[in-house]
C-alpha cells in the first residue's frame, strides 16, 4: 500500500476519506490536522488501534513540522483537505482564511517541493500532490447559464472563495514552474454524515429536532449542486490514481436544488421519521436577511472526470439526504460533542442580527 500525508483529515470530507481509505486498504495514512473547531477526533475513533493510521496535531503552515513528517514517513502522496471553509465565517473574519487557505497551502507546497526534489527518479514519477478545492472559485451563475467547466474563468465573490482561488493558482504554478506533480479537484456542495453543524443541511436537521427556527437566507432561491460526501471521496481517490498531472477535475453531484427546497425536503423526512401530533417541521422555516455577496447559483459540469476517468455520482439527492438525516438522528453523542460553547457563540454572532 502507498502512504499518504493527508491534511485536515479530522474534518468533514477528510475524515470520511480516511475512513474509506483505511477500511478499503487504499492507503496508509498520516493525518496532519490543526484540530480547530471543525475538527472532530470522534470522526476517526474506530481507527485508534489501526497501526497504519497516525494522527499528528499541527498546522500546514508550519513548514518545519511538514518537512519532518515528509522525511519521517516518506509518503507517496499528499492530499490537502485542510481549509477554512465556511463563507459566513470568512465574512466575519477573513484573515483566518488568508492564513490557512493561502499561506498554509503555500508552505505545504514549499515543503512538498523540497521533499520531492530529493526523491529518486522513480519515486518522483510516483509522487502526487492532490489539492481539494471548491466550485465557489468560479463565482456565480444565472439560472440559464451553463455549468462550471474546468476552463471557466475564476470570479470569486467571497473572502473564502478568493482564498481558495489563490491556493488553486499556487498549486497550478508549482506544477508549471517546478514540475511538482499536482492535481486539483473542484467540488460542489458536499453533504452527508459527520458534517459540522454550521452548514445548511446539518444546521436545519438539528434546529428542527430542537424546535428552533430554520433560517433561510433571502428568498431561499439560491441554487447549489449537492454532492454526497462518499461519492466525492471515491472521486478523489480515482483522481489520485489515474488523474493526469497538472490537470483540474470538477466533481459534482448533478443535483441542483434551491436552499428552500433542501429545507423543505428535510422537514418532510423528519415529519416521517420523527412525527409530532398536529405539527410539521416546515412551520419552523424562517426567512432572514441575506448573506452579503451571496452567489445565486452553482452548478458543476463533471463530464471531464466521467469521460477521462469513468466516475459519476452514485447517490441521488433524495436517497443521500435520507441517509444523512438518519445518521444525525442516530448519532446524538457526536452531535452533543461538537455543539460546544464556541459553536453556540458563532450561531449567535451570525444569526442574531438577521431579522426575519
Amino acid at each position: 500500500m502507498l502512504t499518504a500525508l493527508i491534511t485536515g483529515g479530522a474534518g468533514f470530507i477528510g475524515a470520511n476519506f480516511i475512513l474509506l481509505a483505511r477500511n478499503n486498504q487504499w492507503l496508509n495514512v498520516i493525518n496532519l490536522d490543526k484540530l480547530t473547531y471543525a475538527s472532530n477526533l470522534q470522526n476517526l475513533a474506530e481507527l485508534q488501534n489501526d497501526n497504519y493510521y497516525h494522527l499528528v496535531q499541527g498546522d500546514i503552515g508550519n513548514i518545519e513540522l511538514v518537512t519532518y513528517l515528509l522525511e519521517q514517513y516518506q509518503p507517496n502522496a499528499i492530499i490537502n483537505f485542510a481549509a477554512e471553509s465556511h463563507v459566513d465565517r470568512s465574512i466575519l473574519n477573513p484573515q483566518k482564511f488568508i492564513q490557512t487557505n493561502v499561506l498554509g497551502t503555500f508552505y505545504l507546497l514549499e515543503a512538498s517541493r523540497f521533499y520531492w526534489q530529493k526523491l529518486s527518479s522513480q519515486r518522483q514519477q510516483q509522487f502526487r500532490f492532490l489539492h481539494v478545492s471548491t466550485d465557489e472559485v468560479y463565482g456565480s451563475l444565472n439560472l440559464k447559464d451553463p455549468a462550471f467547466r474546468e476552463d471557466t474563468p475564476y470570479a470569486p465573490n467571497s473572502p473564502y472563495a478568493a482564498s481558495k482561488a489563490a491556493s488553486d493558482h499556487f498549486v497550478r504554478a508549482y506544477y508549471h514552474t517546478y514540475g511538482l506533480p499536482t492535481l486539483t479537484t473542484n467540488c460542489s456542495n458536499n453533504y452527508g454524515m459527520r458534517q459540522f453543524p454550521e452548514k445548511l443541511i446539518p444546521l436545519t436537521i438539528l434546529n428542527a429536532i430542537d424546535g428552533k427556527p430554520l433560517p433561510i437566507y433571502g428568498d431561499g432561491q439560491n441554487i447549489r449542486d449537492w454532492l454526497y460526501v462518499i461519492d466525492h471521496c471515491k472521486a478523489i481517490y480515482l483522481v489520485l490514481q489515474q488523474g493526469k498531472m497538472g490537470e483540474t477535475y470538477n466533481i459534482g453531484g448533478l443535483n441542483e436544488q434551491t436552499n428552500l427546497s433542501v429545507v423543505e425536503k428535510i422537514c418532510a423526512i423528519l415529519d416521517e421519521l420523527v412525527p409530532k401530533p398536529d405539527f410539521s417541521y416546515s412551520s419552523l422555516m424562517t426567512f432572514v436577511k441575506d448573506r452579503p455577496g451571496h452567489d445565486r447559483r452553482y452548478a458543476i459540469d463533471c463530464n471531464k472526470i466521467k469521460r477521462d476517468l469513468g466516475w459519476q455520482p452514485q447517490e441521488n439527492f433524495d436517497s443521500g439526504l435520507l441517509k444523512t438525516v438518519q445518521w444525525y438522528l442516530n448519532n446524538f453523542d457526536w452531535v452533543n460533542q461538537v455543539r460546544s460553547g464556541a459553536y453556540q457563540n458563532w450561531l449567535k454572532q451570525n444569526y442574531e442580527n438577521r431579522k426575519s
